[in-house]
């Protein structure tokens, strides 16, 4: 398919500041979900000429769009739009849910047209207001299979304590552009990303490429494989976060993927490598030391001295202690150190920070059992992390695994489990795990497709076999849409469920019985 009007790649290449001649560029941006408007919205103020294309709109969005001055085409997108064709737009703009196979951007890449994302836009015209030095504000950028939120908001949280205007933004759920375009303006921006926008980000051409003060890859494993296609271009997107870094570059000492992204980056001469785990720090590290969290990183004297940050008994007392977020706070400290924190914002900011919902949560402890639910580790490296903080759980698990294979987290946790509760479309694979790796483990299956019986059947099932001392742990390593319209909604039915046995009582508990199929 022949493109009518080629890019001017010099046009683009001078549209490097928000105060930069936008008018009548030909921009056609791909989806109207909360990223996708904030780019038709940013695009329309900057005078360009926008086209949306999109196979649904809210009726919030689509009533909004006219009001802007922007056009939409609205319909099926397994093929190329003719009206998209005669658009000839000079840039495509995609939301982060257009996959690389997706049609559309075949066919932008095979015309030659220049494909960005959000973030390339937003990095491109984040002077729109600055700092009182007249400098835009510094980006950090987080991203990660698991723990990205929660670093993201750790950061920004001890960036503020540090006095700082900082925001955590992103996949987080505020645009960067809303955040770039905010007339109170900030300091720092932490902005979470999602391998799918690190896959148009490593599509930059661009003259000023995104370039973060610091940058941390957190952890690698499969997850997004039907988005990516194969794990080695997961793992490649996932990079993209330390290209061009200037200060520090943050890695896991604990998943060796994350070093050697860090030592093949292409970064601004002088910035650092800076690990982090749960050991004792050496140089340049922040670690662990006698229950002690410290920082060996920015501190003149590292290789002799540490600062405290805080220790894990404190941690643990405001229910931040397992592993894993102990791990998450080490990265979100090297983060906020790098861009001038003191050690004491790093404390103080901890000391008022909690876990967002459905994240570990406790929702309930009552007659010796306690129910939590992490309904958030929607993959098996973080269902990984829950089994780790919560050893020997009657666990939840189940739902759409996206094309990851479940076994290797049933046969690295599945033995130590006291049973195993299984929801969702994939418990075929889960029951053969199972059955060849742990084979001793209680299984019980809830075949219910009714999204109003699966929980209430999990929680009477989960009380027939936990006993004093026992975790309930709902840690699905897996999606949640075959059943649920979130991983939040799943959570909110599992506390729901809980709390309502709770308030009935006991009455007709029985020890469960592992049956195929339970419902």
């Amino acid at each position: 398919m022949a493109h009518a009007h080629m890019t001017d790649d010099a046009r683009l290449s001078s549209l490097t500041s928000w105060y930069a001649d936008w008018k009548g560029v030909k921009v056609a941006v791909l989806g109207l979900s909360v990223t996708g408007f904030s780019v038709a919205d940013t695009l329309a103020e900057l005078g360009a000429d926008v086209l949306v294309v999109t196979e649904s709109a809210s009726q919030e969005y689509a009533r909004l769009l006219p009001v802007i001055g922007v056009r939409a085409w609205t319909g099926s997108l397994d093929t190329v739009p003719g009206d998209l064709v005669d658009f000839a737009p000079e840039v495509v703009i995609a939301s982060p849910g257009f996959a690389p196979h997706h049609p559309v951007i075949s066919w932008a890449q095979e015309t030659g047209i220049p494909l960005w994302g959000d973030v390339e836009l937003a990095w491109r015209v984040r002077d729109k207001v600055t700092r009182a030095d007249g400098s835009p504000a510094d980006w950090v950028l987080v991203t990660g299979t698991n723990g990205k939120t929660t670093t993201t908001r750790m950061a920004a949280t001890m960036l503020v304590a540090a006095g700082l205007r900082a925001a955590p933004v992103g996949n987080i759920g505020t645009p960067v552009l809303d955040a770039v375009r905010d007339p109170a303006g900030f300091d720092v921006l932490v902005v979470e990303l999602s391998s799918h926008q690190l896959w148009y980000l490593g599509l930059q051409r661009g003259p000023q490429p995104v370039s973060p003060a610091a940058s941390v890859c957190l952890n690698l494993a499969d997850d997004h494989l039907e988005w990516h296609g194969w794990f080695e271009a997961y793992r490649d997107a996932k990079a993209h976060v330390y290209d061009h870094t200037r200060i520090a570059c943050v890695y896991n000492k604990s998943d060796e993927a994350t070093r050697r992204m860090v030592e093949d980056a292409e970064v601004v001469e002088g910035a650092r490598a800076i690990g982090f785990d749960l050991g004792v720090p050496g140089p340049s590290d922040m670690g662990v030391v006698d229950g002690i969290v410290v920082d060996r990183a920015f501190l003149d004297d590292r290789r002799t001295s540490a600062l405290e940050l805080t220790t894990l008994a404190d941690l643990d007392a405001r229910g931040l202690g397992a592993p894993h977020v102990v791990s998450n706070i080490l990265a979100a400290a090297a983060l906020a150190r790098a861009v001038g924190a003191p050690p004491a914002a790093v404390r103080d900011a901890l000391t008022a920070f909690t876990l967002d919902p459905h994240r570990i949560e406790v929702v309930a402890a009552e007659a010796g059992i306690t129910w939590v639910d992490d309904s958030k580790a929607t993959n098996p490296h973080a269902a990984a992390s829950s089994l780790a903080a919560y050893p020997g759980a009657v666990w939840v698990v189940g739902g759409q695994l996206k094309g990851v294979d479940i076994t290797g987290l049933v046969a690295e946790r599945g033995p130590a489990v006291k049973a195993a509760i299984l929801i969702g479309a994939d418990r075929a694979d889960l029951v053969a795990a199972f059955e060849r790796h742990a084979p001793a483990v209680p299984v019980f299956e809830v075949a219910s497709d009714d999204t109003e019986e699966v929980m209430a059947r999990v929680v009477e099932l989960a009380a027939g076999v936990a006993a004093d001392g026992d975790v309930v742990l709902l840690a699905p390593a897996a999606a949640s849409f075959d059943q649920f319209s979130s991983y939040a909604d799943r959570g909110r039915r599992f506390a729901d469920a809980v709390k309502d046995r709770l308030a009935r009582g006991s009455q007709g508990d029985h020890d469960a019985q592992p049956v195929p199929g339970d419902i």
